[in-house]
């Protein structure tokens, strides 16, 4: 048997943990991971469900997975208090119909008290096909009031 996570390492399961457990998540099926501290990762998967009139992809599902990659890259650095997005920016450069994506968020600046961070989206065959960047400030919710937000236990 392997021991828990600890540190870092446990905070970023944590906030996997809290990720899965957001009520959104059950709109769209997707997972985050967080390979270090500054990196996240939203695995998910494009298909009908989420198209627009014309048969791609809506700018809804373009703008959450990527605001998530790159909230989470920046609370992975945080680990007392949730962040929130207090902007975002969007360029979104083309169309997708159908396949496994990838939101691939990085942190950028800030520790204190606002955070910036960006993401980019891969395309099934490793192209970029949307970014944003956005800026996060601490809130007033401590991350361990939050359910979902479980620390692996020894």
């Amino acid at each position: 048997m392997s021991a828990a996570p600890t540190g870092e390492t446990a905070h970023f399961r944590a906030l996997e943990s809290l990720y899965a457990a957001a009520p959104i998540n059950r709109l769209f099926e997707s997972r985050l991971e967080i390979a270090e501290a500054g990196l996240a990762r939203i695995h998910f998967e494009v298909d009908a469900r989420v198209h627009h009139a014309a048969g791609a992809a809506h700018g809804t599902l373009y703008f959450k997975m990527l605001d998530d990659a790159a909230f989470y890259a920046a609370n992975s650095l945080v680990s007392d208090t949730f962040l929130l997005t207090t902007a975002f920016n969007l360029l979104l450069t083309a169309p997708i119909r159908a396949g496994r994506l990838v939101a691939e968020g990085r942190w950028v600046s800030g520790r204190r008290r606002v955070l910036v961070a960006d993401a980019r989206l891969i395309d099934p065959a490793g192209e970029e096909i949307a970014r944003g960047t956005g800026t996060f400030m601490r809130s007033r919710f401590a991350l361990s009031s939050l359910p979902g937000y479980a620390v692996p236990a020894a």
